[in-house]
């Protein structure tokens, strides 16, 4: 089923949730809702369910509108971070409440409702659990009953709700791996709502990064990684370091060291940043009049291949910037805390006249 958003708008009294957003999700598509707390991510995916009403703007299932069908009739399922099972259920009861909760017209018999509890069980690898109830289960375990639970009732749209965010690191991972192998089999159209970067960049079939009510920019994961928008987008996907100057004739300036700014050939003097990711910051030991900008190292941290490095630019006391290099090389500089370094960027992004206030994105 295909999902069609016009020009959807939300307040919550003067507080603007929704601005105008439009959105086009394809059949069979898994995208991610990706940005801060605050964003209206979350608005966004209630009102595609129904649990919320837009103020404006309509939703289309498959090119019929849905703005007036209620939640039960939208052919929804949702899955919530905290999981909101059924404590004094057992797992299979679970999994077939919304069967058992049908019209009578509509309910299947119990052996088709006990055959598709097995099958949903069986597809999320835990069939050998139906007897036990949720306090019994880990947080990952009680997640996939609540997605088995949730495509019982086989839903043409699934929804999910900062579904890994109350588990630990590594619980997350796995279940992120399981949920694009579980949708590249069932290929369900799937939105799920995320602040992190990682997690919507490696499950999702397409990215929707919004900022403040609005969507910033939409794209395949490794579109939005390497050519984001805006300021925002840059910032937010990712640690990066911001340097501040003025552009002129596809150079930007920052103190007596320059970036090529190619894409703005045209500027004349005008206020810009540089947006460089700590692995495309390159590292050298300082000698007098080469090229690169003056840094002492303050902290390495190398764990296994990677050091991390954190500096301060002599021109920028208080100013820190970061830079990733292979540990190997790392050790081939012979370089100490304390020591001054020379720093340059291998690859930089330009922008000028930045929409927001870059501060608040770093």
């Amino acid at each position: 089923m295909s999902i069609e958003i016009r020009h959807v708008t939300k307040r919550f009294g003067d507080f603007r949730a929704l601005g105008d957003v439009s959105l086009d999700i394809g059949s069979g598509e898994l995208v991610a809702l990706l940005g801060p707390s605050g964003c209206g991510k979350t608005t966004l995916l209630r009102i595609i369910a129904g649990l919320e009403s837009a103020d404006a703007g309509s939703i289309l299932f498959s090119g019929e509108d849905t703005t007036d069908v209620h939640v039960r009739d939208r052919q929804v399922g949702f899955v919530f971070q905290h999981y909101a099972l059924f404590r004094h259920m057992t797992v299979a009861d679970n999994v077939a409440f919304g069967l058992r909760v049908k019209p009578r017209r509509e309910r299947p018999g119990e052996a088709r409702i006990q055959a598709k509890v097995h099958e949903l069980l069986k597809l999320v690898q835990l069939d050998w659990l139906a007897d036990r109830y949720p306090s019994q289960l880990s947080g990952g375990q009680r997640q996939r009953i609540a997605l088995a639970r949730a495509l019982a009732v086989e839903p043409k749209v699934l929804l999910l709700d900062e579904p890994f965010g109350a588990l630990d690191a590594k619980v997350r991972k796995e279940l992120r791996r399981w949920l694009r192998r579980l949708h590249d089999e069932l290929h369900v159209t799937s939105i799920f709502v995320t602040h992190d970067q990682e997690e919507a960049l490696e499950v999702a079939d397409r990215v929707v990064v919004m900022n403040k009510g609005r969507i910033e920019q939409v794209g395949t994961p490794q579109d939005v990684w390497e050519h984001p928008a805006s300021p925002f987008v840059y910032g937010f996907l990712g640690d990066v370091n911001l340097f501040r100057g003025r552009a002129s004739g596809g150079q930007l300036q920052v103190g007596d060291w320059s970036i090529a700014a190619p894409e703005h050939r045209d500027a004349m003097d005008a206020d810009a940043l540089a947006f460089v990711r700590p692995a495309d910051l390159a590292v050298s030991a300082y000698a007098a009049g080469a090229p690169g900008l003056p840094a002492r190292l303050d902290r390495a941290l190398v764990v296994g291949p990677l050091a991390r490095l954190e500096l301060t630019p002599r021109e920028q006391p208080d100013h820190i910037l970061e830079a990733h290099l292979g540990a190997d090389e790392f050790r081939r500089l012979g370089l100490g805390e304390g020591d001054t370094v020379l720093v340059s960027p291998r690859k930089a992004r330009v922008f000028l006249e930045p929409a927001d206030d870059p501060a608040a994105m770093i």
